[in-house]
């Protein structure tokens, strides 16, 4: 048998295959219909016929089979006689890798580790755009370093996914860098479908398979970025352009089959040879027109399912160019459990448009009317000058100018006002020195909190004696609770904020209740050595300065004698620990 003959075999065989599957998917349900279409089993895409699907995937899967059998009848058409080099038997060897990848090689590498696929991807292109560059007669010098800029670009773009499979810094840190990773691929499939127009060895039904490529990646791009690539209410259109996906492969195909070295006739009469370069410029120009939307319909750079709406960067670290798409980010975005401030239906400049009528709005009266007219979930809830401030810096920059921060001015702002707060507070007793000891403001949740712990934060029960602590400090409206390891101190006025001295001895200081108005002393245990105080390093409840160890004989027993008095600074604090095996509780000043 002639390899054209096993050739002709192999197309008959497989495509007969998928028509028949095609046609058992009618009468057998959609789970065969999947496999005619998408080449993979049922479990592969998550796919059920009990998945609330309409009628609509079915008949996009029928479809869809069809259009991929008839594409692969074209993909295995046998390869073109003719000598060929060196290079061009490689390059043949590596685009037939690339069309089996494709078509079915794609199934087993998914099952591994997605670094592996990354890496092959990048390891194959690699190889064949390096042959495309030495292979193909372009013509101009120009036109090959064009070719090698976008081939470097698509390289990236790989790069990029391989680096992201491997959780290593990516090449492209926003959406704008990794949508012209994307679109640098594309521009580099157009500059080569333009060298093998003038190389002259390919037909023009290659030409115009690799400038369709160009088409569907032109609409690819954009529907992936509106549908997030899940399946949901959009499954028939994920199926159709899956298929059409494949005239990409077609167009490889058909470029190693037509890798001949002795080249085509190029002496097309005048008139035909204008005729030819009007139909591929309309080609391309129709490929990148599908682009261009009406301006009143919805052009969705961010949705809900963008991973970049999960960033939350101040508003000093973004460029005033890429503040747009950071409310865009948050006005679709659905972290903190709650509806999105706009639909997905909505487009960019519809949302930039409310977002700056918002930020207008006199009270939040007029605010929910524009939610309200916006069709928005969120029109009763409150919209934060947070979220608006990226679409109106100088609006809400006016009243909230601390929202104009960069994350460094933030951090600087927030260390001075604690030092300012920190400076408030003074020594009650200096006269009295501890062991070990620290003075500080202890900052309070706003909403109301209980007090603050004195514990032993490496006990084996450390967070079972808070909670049990904090419950009896309510018991009897009493200011202290106990529970061996944890003492919760509460406090006496309504307050967010008060001053903190803790100190501790190795023996029972002078007992002092001179100026306080309560002092109350009682027992704890150290089983790991520690008895600490929460501080406030990186959240918004704890004392504003480092704490020590106030457990200064290790392990054991000590006593606590709290200090709690309220004057012209507010409410103060102070905490004496020292050793002692006495286990009651003492009320020295009520």
């Amino acid at each position: 048998m002639s390899s054209e003959h096993l050739w002709r075999f192999i197309r008959i065989g497989l495509v007969g295959l998928i028509l028949l599957a095609a046609v058992a998917g009618l009468v057998l349900g959609d789970t065969w219909l999947w496999v005619a279409a998408e080449w993979s089993p049922p479990t592969f895409g998550e796919f059920s016929t009990g998945d609330g699907s309409d009628g609509s995937a079915g008949l996009a899967l029928f479809g869809a089979a069809l259009v991929k059998a008839a594409l692969l009848w074209l993909i295995l058409r046998a390869p073109e006689p003719g000598a060929l080099g060196r290079r061009e038997r490689a390059l043949r060897r590596l685009l037939y890798l690339a069309v089996a990848y494709a078509l079915v090689l794609w199934y087993p590498i998914a099952l591994l580790p997605g670094a592996v696929d990354a890496a092959f991807t990048l390891v194959l292109w690699a190889a064949i755009d390096v042959l495309y560059l030495l292979v193909i007669r372009w013509r101009s010098r120009l036109l090959r370093g064009a070719a090698g800029v976008l081939f470097a670009v698509e390289l990236a773009g790989a790069a990029d996914e391989l680096l992201d499979e491997l959780d290593l810094p990516e090449l492209g840190t926003g959406g704008v860098i990794q949508l012209g990773l994307i679109w640098g691929g594309v521009l580099a499939t157009l500059v080569t479908v333009l060298g093998q127009w003038r190389d002259g060895r390919w037909s023009r039904g290659t030409q115009i398979a690799g400038l369709s490529s160009v088409g569907v990646y032109a609409v690819a791009i954009p529907f992936g970025l509106l549908v997030g690539g899940r399946f949901g209410s959009g499954l028939a259109m994920v199926i159709l352009m899956d298929a059409v996906r494949l005239v990409s492969t077609l167009w490889i195909a058909a470029t190693a089959r037509e890798l001949a070295a002795g080249g085509r006739p190029a002496d097309l009469r005048p008139v035909r040879r204008r005729g030819s370069r009007v139909a591929v410029a309309a080609v391309a120009v129709l490929s990148l027109v599908v682009l261009i939307n009406p301006e009143q319909n919805a052009r969705l750079t961010y949705t809900a399912g963008s991973a970049d709406c999960y960033d939350r960067p101040s508003f000093g670290d973004v460029k005033p160019a890429e503040r747009d798409a950071v409310f865009l980010c948050r006005a679709r975005s659905t972290d903190g459990a709650g509806p999105p401030m706009f639909p997905d239906t909505t487009s960019d400049q519809a949302v930039l448009a409310y977002g700056r009528a918002l930020c207008r709005a006199k009270d939040t009266d007029e605010q929910e009317a524009i939610l309200t007219r916006a069709g928005s979930a969120r029109a009763a809830w409150r919209v934060y000058p947070e979220e608006l401030v990226y679409v109106c810096p100088e609006i809400i920059g006016a009243t909230r100018p601390d929202l104009l921060r960069s994350t460094a001015e933030e951090a600087a702002a927030n260390a001075a006002y604690i030092a300012g707060e920190n400076a408030k507070c003074r020594d009650p007793w200096p006269r009295t020195k501890g062991v070990v000891q620290a003075t500080a403001k202890y900052f309070l949740f706003v909403d109301g909190d209980p007090g603050y712990l004195v514990q032993d934060p490496e006990g084996e029960a450390a967070m079972e004696e808070a909670e049990l602590a904090t419950d009896r400090s309510y018991d009897d409206g009493a200011l202290i609770g106990v529970a061996r390891g944890a003492v919760l101190i509460g406090h006496v006025e309504d307050v967010v904020d008060l001053c903190l001295t803790v100190k501790a001895f190795r023996a029972a200081p002078p007992l002092r209740t001179a100026g306080w108005d309560q002092v109350h002393e009682v027992p704890i245990v150290s089983r790991s050595g520690r008895l600490a105080v929460p501080e406030r390093a990186g959240g918004d409840v704890g004392a504003g300065a480092p704490m020590p160890n106030l457990a200064i004989a290790g392990k054991g027993r000590y006593r606590l004698r709290v200090h709690v008095r309220v004057g012209e600074a507010g409410e103060e604090h102070l905490v004496v620990v020292f050793p002692g095996a006495s286990r009651k509780r003492l009320k020295l000043k009520s």
